[in-house]
């Protein structure tokens, strides 16, 4: 599929179009572009709350909490959830 994609120009215009748009909505740091997978919308909408929420002044769990989220959007999400769940165990043993 990815082969076919590649070689439909009209794909790849609409593709371009798309990430335009996405990135003048949502202006996500270069960094952030690289690290996280931004496949869909909503990648890039909860991306944007996370920026709002890190601007703010939240308490510790709430910073643990959004930390959290934001490695939802890598794409081995699965190892950050389990460092965060054995440091839960941990503090609860």
């Amino acid at each position: 599929m990815r082969r076919a994609t590649q070689n439909d120009l009209e794909y790849g215009t609409l593709l371009r179009e798309r990430r335009l748009k996405l990135k003048k909505k949502f202006r996500v740091k270069s960094r952030d572009r690289k690290r996280y997978i931004l496949s869909t919308d909503q990648d890039y909408e909860i991306l944007g709350k996370i920026y709002e929420l890190e601007s703010k002044k939240l308490s510790n769990n709430d910073e643990a909490l959004v930390k959290l989220v934001r490695t939802q959007l890598e794409h081995h999400w699965r190892t950050p959830i389990l460092k965060f769940l054995n440091r839960m165990l941990r503090k609860y043993r």
